[in-house]
């Protein structure tokens, strides 16, 4: 079995972000007085950010475990899914340059209503990506192509095996 988590020094950054909009929209609307169509911008806004927080507060307090017939997610959300029961596997890339340079990866694996969402910030990303790509691969799954081409970008070894994994949709 082996443990993942997301180390605090990449989250900051969310903690940071949900801050920096949360207490600005927070205190505008405790210590102005403003109209109902401002107050209510204003409260949706500050809703979003403290989602966002919540959201960050949830998947940093989140641990991962994997083990060679599971992937376990254990928090406060807890679900697990058995490699022998997976049914999908996307592996996404977000740029946040037009250049494509800079962004992050997100692994998603599907076994029934459940759901495990990871990024590539996670300390052993790439560990829990190959093993995932190797489930898909031994249960026949057909991956699409965008997932097949990150899955190369990222190196997880599986080079000459991408063949088998299988292409959904044409490739141009």
């Amino acid at each position: 079995m082996t443990s993942y988590a997301y180390p605090a020094s990449a989250m900051c950054g969310d903690y940071l972000r949900a801050a920096a909009g949360f207490v600005p929209t927070a205190v505008l609307l405790v210590t102005l007085p403003i109209s109902v169509v401002a107050a209510t911008v204003l409260g949706g806004l500050a809703m979003l950010f403290a989602v966002f927080g919540a959201r960050t507060i949830l998947r940093h307090g989140t641990r991962f475990e994997m083990t060679k017939s599971a992937l376990l997610a254990l928090g406060l959300r807890r679900t697990s899914i058995a490699w022998s029961e997976l049914e999908s596997m996307t592996l996404a890339y977000y740029s946040t340059r037009r250049d494509r340079r800079d962004g992050w990866m997100q692994l998603e694996l599907r076994s029934g209503w459940k759901k495990i969402r990871l990024d590539s910030r996670i300390e052993g990303f790439a560990e829990l990506v190959g093993k995932s790509a190797s489930a898909a691969r031994a249960r026949g799954l057909t991956l699409n192509a965008a997932t097949l081409a990150n899955l190369s970008a990222l190196g997880v070894g599986l080079h000459t095996e991408l063949g088998d994994l299988g292409v959904a949709g044409d490739i141009a």
